[in-house]
């Protein structure tokens, strides 16, 4: 990474000309909406972003060790590794990355501005978002990513994505949450796992009533309600035990664990849009059914800040397809008119 501004891939287009697309976002979703784009000609502009949300250009795959369910690495594949390759492949066919993460965007205006946190601004004629969304996390010791904690090696915020990991199978497996996700996370790992413990704040779950049966039950599943794992312990290499603290008697358990899921939600990055677009009440980016268009005719979204329920590598790729194909006929629509 620079300590500043960057133009560092395929020379520098003039910022002061009217761009046919720019893509905000680079996981999965905007590369290959990047890929499409570039190779129909439209020489995308790319915001790969600097940080963003603390997380490296790239999104939420750049922080998964292995990813094993994306067609054609039967071996499977880094997710630093996969990313690095959706960028180069990017490159190639002519896609402009810039590492900079945009600040703002005006949608009120045509064409539409976009302004980076480094004070660059350009303008485009469409507008692709693809932002992805952030796993929310809690703040425990032993879970995080520092030297000698456990994220990535047996800490995970995805258990579709890394559950099947054979770190985690035959071991005691905890699940952090109460709200449907948590449960649908906890009987999908029960296809691997010794036992998973559900472990949540309250005395009742905040689940559907259906999720909640098929979870309480199954009988590899165990609800610790009023507690919370208080730290996450393990050997130097990956988790073995992890603390739980009964939230009313104050009592702590060290009990044997293989690993530990986040499912309490995820957060979708579209703070920057002021606004602008029509949000879901959890903010995600509403699309018109079977399209990437937005409130905004011009503007695009593809991946996880659109998308709540699969939030796959796959499937975010799949909708920036869907948005580099919507993105050219909407420019052969203008270029009618």
């Amino acid at each position: 990474m620079t300590d500043g501004p960057s133009a560092d891939v395929n020379g520098a287009p003039d910022a002061t000309q009217v761009q046919d697309v720019i893509i905000v976002g680079s996981g999965p979703a905007g590369h290959t909406a990047a890929i499409y784009t570039a190779r129909a000609e439209l020489h995308p502009v790319m915001f790969e972003g600097f940080l963003a949300g603390g997380v490296a250009a790239g999104g939420q795959l750049t922080t998964t060790t292995d990813v094993e369910n994306f067609p054609g690495f039967p071996n499977g594949v880094g997710g630093q590794e996969i990313t690095d390759l959706f960028r180069a492949q990017a490159a190639r066919f002519g896609t402009h990355i810039i590492t900079e993460t945009v600040s703002r965007v005006e949608l009120d205006v045509f064409p539409f501005v976009v302004h980076s946190e480094w004070g660059q601004v350009w303008k485009c004629k469409a507008l692709i978002i693809a932002t992805g969304a952030t796993a929310k996390r809690l703040d425990i010791p032993g879970a995080g990513e520092a030297q000698g904690e456990y994220w990535q090696r047996g800490v995970s915020a995805c258990a579709v994505c890394d559950g099947a990991a054979p770190l985690f199978r035959d071991k005691n497996l905890f699940v952090i949450g109460g709200g449907d996700s948590a449960m649908e996370e906890a009987v999908f790992l029960t296809k691997y796992a010794s036992m998973v413990f559900i472990v949540h704040r309250r005395d009742e779950l905040r689940a559907s009533k259906i999720m909640q049966r098929r979870a309480v039950e199954h009988p590899k599943i165990r609800v610790l309600y009023s507690a919370a794992v208080s730290s996450v312990i393990g050997d130097g290499n990956v988790v073995t035990h992890v603390s739980v603290k009964d939230l009313k008697t104050g009592n702590e358990q060290v009990m044997d664990a293989g690993g530990m899921f986040f499912a309490i939600g995820h957060k979708p990055n579209t703070d920057f849009l002021g606004g602008q677009l029509a949000l879901d009440e959890a903010g995600y980016i509403v699309t018109k059914p079977g399209t990437t268009s937005t409130s905004r005719r011009g503007v695009f979204a593809a991946g996880d800040c659109q998308d709540k329920k699969y939030r796959q590598a796959i499937t975010a790729a799949g909708t920036g397809c869907m948005a580099a194909i919507d993105v050219e006929h909407y420019l052969n629509e203008l270029a009618d008119a």
